[in-house]
């Protein structure tokens, strides 16, 4: 699928497993978003959180991204499904966009695969990290 190296963090690493877990028990019906969540956990550098650089895309983080066919620049947030809000930009970790950004670092282009087709990005800017928030303050 990629061939960059991702990063995630050891709590996102946690959390995420115990959703695709949790909905693999519940029959979800989102099966090809579970396997290609599963596929970038699968292939990421798991690191603790105060090792993660500033640019990369955690879980909570707020990313700036390009759309490379049309050249539109919008702001999502990466966030766990109970908290997504397409109209207030939060994405959930499920929906293609999201699981295709996780672990990228600013300047990586990404790539979003859907049933409406394929789709690519290039992530300008992590304009908000959580866990550089947190060694920031």
């Amino acid at each position: 699928m990629h061939s960059r190296q991702i990063f995630v963090t050891e709590e996102d690493s946690e959390r995420l497993q115990q959703i695709i877990r949790s909905a693999a028990a519940a029959s979800s019906k989102d099966w090809e978003h579970l396997d290609m969540l599963q596929h970038e956990l699968d292939r990421a550098e798991v690191v603790p959180s105060e090792e993660i650089p500033a640019d990369v895309v955690t879980m909570n983080s707020r990313v700036l991204l390009r759309n490379l066919d049309t050249g539109i620049e919008t702001t999502y947030t990466l966030v766990f499904p109970r908290d997504a809000n397409v109209a207030q930009g939060r994405i959930s970790i499920l929906a293609p966009i999201g699981t295709a950004m996780i672990g990228y670092r600013a300047g990586d282009e990404i790539v979003s695969r859907s049933p409406a087709g394929e789709k690519r990005f290039e992530v300008r800017k992590v304009l908000f990290q959580p866990e550089a928030a947190a060694i920031a303050a």
